[in-house]
């Protein structure tokens, strides 16, 4: 499965089988944690075999079931942290998919577990994916228009349409798909609208338009 079929086919998944995670599977994931944290600053950690985060009310109000390993987004507390989690969080929930295991982002139903990672000091857990193997694949999401979310130059280049395309796919809070892209040349500026998560939205989205587009058709602008 390459990554464009794991963005197609993942989607949010809130019941879990009780089978743990397999040994391989989470090699792979740990040695990407590592890198995601190396390249970004992040703090990100894995949290294995914990079942007390799903376990309260709230969690119960999300529907959500089984849910004993989840991905704790973690990082310094300043402006970039959620657009930082958003993106390399979206980076390890492409790969769990390809290595056939199941996620959900979660940023409300769920209680923090503080024994459960480490903050160090002036840092925040932003968020946490929620992973294993599910009861079911989950169903897809419905999805905005592009010309909604996306500003182009006629006609759009190839390469901004399949970034758009990708951008669709990606997952945001309750669904609200919150930012605008717009291309002038081959630079795109990427903006989140008002809202809540909606930086962690951009970040997903960013990492999202960079498998559509190919990071090599195009530069950021802030």
């Amino acid at each position: 499965m390459d990554l464009w079929e794991a963005m197609a086919a993942r989607h949010s998944v809130r019941q879990y089988q009780s089978r743990p995670l397999g040994r391989a599977e989470l090699d792979v994931l740990e040695t990407e944690v590592a890198r995601c944290n190396q390249e970004s600053g992040l703090h990100i950690q894995l949290v294995l075999e914990e079942p007390k985060a799903f376990d309260g009310f709230m969690a119960h109000y999300g529907k959500f079931s089984g849910v004993k390993n989840y991905i704790a987004m973690i990082g310094k507390a300043d402006d970039s942290l959620e657009e930082k989690c958003g993106y390399y969080g979206e980076r390890l929930v492409l790969l769990a998919q390809q290595l056939g295991l199941n996620t959900c982002w979660v940023a409300m139903t769920y209680s923090k577990i503080k024994t459960a990672f480490t903050l160090l000091p002036g840092e925040k857990l932003c968020v946490v994916i929620a992973l294993g193997y599910g009861v079911n694949s989950g169903t897809a999401h419905v999805s905005k228009s592009m010309d909604s979310i996306a500003e182009a130059v006629e006609p759009a280049p190839e390469w901004f349409r399949r970034g758009m395309e990708a951008v669709l796919l990606a997952p945001t809070a309750v669904n609200q798909q919150k930012f605008r892209f717009i291309q002038e040349g081959n630079q795109v500026c990427a903006k989140a609208g008002l809202g809540f998560y909606t930086k962690i939205d951009l970040g997903i989205a960013k990492y999202h338009f960079e498998i559509g587009a190919g990071r090599q058709n195009f530069t950021w602008k802030d």
